[in-house]
């Protein structure tokens, strides 16, 4: 595999890595503030979350980004491929974040919720100094999991043109008639990536947990 084709597998990397860290950033904070509505058993709000979800995590990833990418601009502004993949994965993500935020809340411990009503805590002060941190530690792994999932699933986007790691590769295989050496790489590349994740994991789990001990 020549110089060229290698740069250009490191191109679909970045490609990937960005895209998803955009769906990430954007999916994270969505699927919390969904998993509130829930939560919170806001009327109406909370039964079209739970129809979004329900709906969200059955529709293949494909089938999404090909419903966002031909049908927005038939009832609006144009859609880029890269916007339209952005918007797929953070849609995507944030449906199976919000369930896994909802499992955190709903075990959360029920005495330290009305201590902090006892206290005369607002809401806003009660989640962010009482449910948060918690929240936050026994939600990662899962997290975590769902963002390496997400990754997983980025190859998705190549249907609308966006060259991520999985169509350089196809790429390269169909120039050079030789598609192994250029999967394989690709494969490394996506096991690097991976495990990039789950070392963040383990790094704020350490720094977490040693927080927690000097507290």
């Amino acid at each position: 595999m020549t110089a060229g084709a290698f740069i250009s597998l490191l191109q679909g990397a970045g490609m990937t890595l960005f895209i998803s860290g955009a769906g990430i950033v954007l999916g994270v904070p969505l699927g919390l503030v969904l998993a509130l509505v829930r939560w919170g058993r806001v009327p109406v709000l909370g039964k079209i979350v739970a129809v979004y979800v329900s709906l969200l995590r059955s529709v293949p990833a494909v089938t999404l980004i090909l419903l966002i990418f031909f049908a927005v601009p038939t009832i609006g502004p144009e859609i880029g491929p890269i916007t339209a993949a952005i918007v797929m994965l953070t849609l995507n993500t944030a449906a199976f974040n919000c369930e896994i935020w909802r499992a955190g809340l709903n075990n959360f411990p029920a005495d330290q919720l009305e201590a902090s009503r006892a206290f005369g805590m607002t809401p806003l002060l009660r989640f962010r100094r009482i449910i948060f941190p918690q929240l936050w530690r026994s939600s990662l792994p899962p997290l975590i999991n769902e963002m390496t999932m997400l990754i997983k699933s980025s190859p998705a986007i190549a249907v609308v043109g966006v060259v991520e790691i999985t169509r350089a590769a196809t790429r390269i295989g169909a120039q050079t008639y030789d598609p192994l050496p250029p999967m394989i790489v690709a494969t490394v590349l996506y096991v690097l990536v991976i495990m990039l994740f789950v070392g963040l994991q383990r790094i704020t789990e350490r720094r977490y947990g040693q927080i927690g001990a000097e507290a």
